[in-house]
């Protein structure tokens, strides 16, 4: 698998090839049971992983920090193609779902209002998938947030699921 390449385009994109086919990225990227291994940077856990994946649903995550904080995000599907793009709005949540300011968790800023996430899956053949992230947040206030940074450990995280599915294939 390579390494994530990251685009300095103005908004956050990350890009990965995964030496799989793209059902099997799909399956770990829309599958509540292998999000909750993926979801929240290097050593965050996610105790709670809900989603109606369809159009107009909505998914619920927890992310919990080593230290047990824990930060909720919402998110609402926009636009499901399926094994080829999902468009979709997160916002900062509570524990129910509902949309909260980012200042209650601690965040000075919030990414663009109703500026949408944009995954893509793009068979490149000989079973391999290239993955594309691209946030709602402009690259160069992703790199200061540390929402880049984050991203990159998630797509670490993304490669460990997507590598154990191809083993248990």
């Amino acid at each position: 698998m390579a390494e994530n390449a990251v685009n300095e385009t103005e908004r956050m994109t990350i890009t990965r090839v995964f030496d799989a086919p793209r059902e099997l990225v799909w399956k770990a990227w829309t599958d509540p049971k292998y999000v909750m291994q993926w979801w929240g940077p290097k050593d965050f856990t996610a105790p709670v992983c809900k989603i109606d994946f369809r159009v107009g649903g909505k998914a619920l995550f927890c992310m919990k920090s080593p230290d047990g904080q824990e930060c909720w995000n919402g998110i609402e599907y926009i636009e499901i193609v399926p094994y080829e793009k999902i468009v979709s709005l997160m916002y900062f949540a509570d524990a129910e779902g509902n949309k909260i300011d980012p200042a209650q968790v601690g965040y000075e800023h919030e990414v663009v209002e109703e500026a949408y996430d944009v995954t893509l899956f793009e068979d490149l053949g000989d079973g391999k998938t290239k993955l594309t992230f691209i946030g709602n947040e402009p690259m160069k206030d992703a790199a200061e947030s540390g929402q880049l940074e984050g991203w990159k450990e998630i797509f670490e995280k993304v490669a460990d699921v997507v590598a154990g599915l191809v083993r248990a294939k």
